[in-house]
């Protein structure tokens, strides 16, 4: 049986720049544009980074046992991408929210060792990003049960 969850929602929006074809992370910025070497930011101009998110979730993901999901909606377009959190998570970074499938851990991390990264993002919601459409991204945290 799960413990806590809670859920934040990021709000952000598309760019022209929007490649996604990196193949370890996927990273949403508040910054208001994207250079064509971003290739794994799917959003900028969002209204929170790893500082900002809910204090209730930042306290569940940097638990051992949590499991964190990032649900990208842009239009009628979504996909999930689910992975880890750890206690080891800083969640400082001012600017940033980057999911990982590696295990490697910076301010900005708040994820790991995700199932997808930004190439393996649907290709549709992509195309909604680089016609700089509205980004909803929810963050959901929830504590696993320990054995």
């Amino acid at each position: 049986m799960a413990g806590r969850m809670v859920i934040d929602v990021v709000w952000a929006r598309g760019h022209g720049n929007v490649k996604a074809t990196h193949r370890n992370t996927i990273e949403v910025t508040k910054d208001n544009y994207i250079t064509k070497r971003g290739d794994c930011i799917i959003a900028c101009c969002a209204d929170k980074a790893a500082l900002d998110l809910d204090n209730d979730l930042k306290s569940v993901i940097t638990n051992d046992y949590s499991l964190v999901l990032m649900i990208i909606v842009a239009g009628s377009s979504i996909d999930v991408i689910v992975g880890l959190g750890l206690r080891g998570l800083r969640l400082t970074d001012e600017r940033r929210i980057i999911v990982r499938r590696s295990g490697y851990i910076d301010n900005a991390t708040v994820m790991l060792l995700a199932n997808k990264a930004a190439r393996d993002l649907d290709r549709d919601l992509i195309n909604k990003a680089r016609d700089s459409e509205p980004i909803e991204v929810i963050l959901i945290g929830t504590e696993l049960e320990q054995n």
